[in-house]
């Protein structure tokens, strides 16, 4: 089923509309699931991500997401809805989208403000919900030796390398906070908080062996 959509603007990564979701929004998965799309927009916005198609493993979920003329269509799946439909899904939110006035949606400042797109999301999404209509059997039909290229990837995938470059960017873009005079390098000093304790521990370990063995030595000698 498709559960939840999402439109944003890849200039600034700012969510236009989301339309009505299958979740209760008062629901604690909705937020979670609402977040995981906001934050995987983000990503496309800062170029972490591919700005054409993909389709993002979450759980029992996944994401589709798809990028036309700076906007990136967001959805939500079961992971056993056919993917080709997802897309089928966000190509027609695409379309429809465009009959829109580039000019109104560049003047949407605040997040899921852009309103008058909610209810054209909530009608095409009813069209997608039972994937056995004849319409919907007409779509997997179609091309069926045709394979969607369209890359796959883990969402927990994607947050650790978000991690990962916020450690190395964190220095950098902090006015406040200057590169360790130790290590020289944010990378260095990434490399030296992996590996210094490891290297210390093995120091100690030599240290307390050597000393073992020289008392054992000591009390050898004054025994005999």
């Amino acid at each position: 089923m498709v559960k939840l959509a999402i439109v944003g603007r890849l200039s600034d990564g700012l969510c236009l509309a989301k339309g009505p979701s299958s979740l209760n929004e008062e629901h604690e998965n909705f937020s979670f699931y609402k977040r995981q799309g906001e934050f995987i927009l983000g990503e496309i916005s800062r170029g972490a991500l591919p700005p054409s198609k993909m389709t993002i493993r979450a759980d029992h979920h996944c994401f589709n997401y798809m990028v036309e003329n700076g906007i990136a269509f967001i959805t939500l799946c079961d992971s056993s809805y056919p993917r080709k439909l997802a897309f089928h899904y966000l190509q027609d939110l695409q379309k429809e989208f465009e009959n829109f006035d580039s000019s109104l949606i560049k003047k949407v400042t605040r997040p899921y403000c852009f309103v008058k797109f909610d209810g054209v999301i909530g009608n095409i999404r009813k069209q997608y919900i039972d994937t056995r209509t004849q319409a919907n059997l007409s779509k997997l039909n179609a091309n069926r030796k045709q394979d969607l290229d369209i890359a796959t990837e883990n969402l927990s995938e994607i947050i650790e390398r978000w991690r990962y470059s916020e450690i190395l960017e964190r220095p950098s873009t902090s006015t406040s906070q200057a590169v360790s005079p130790i290590w020289c390098s944010p990378r260095l000093e990434v490399i030296a908080m992996k590996w210094t304790p490891i290297t210390v521990t093995i120091f100690v370990v030599t240290v307390v062996l050597w000393a073992t063995i020289i008392h054992a030595d000591d009390n050898f000698i004054i025994l005999n």
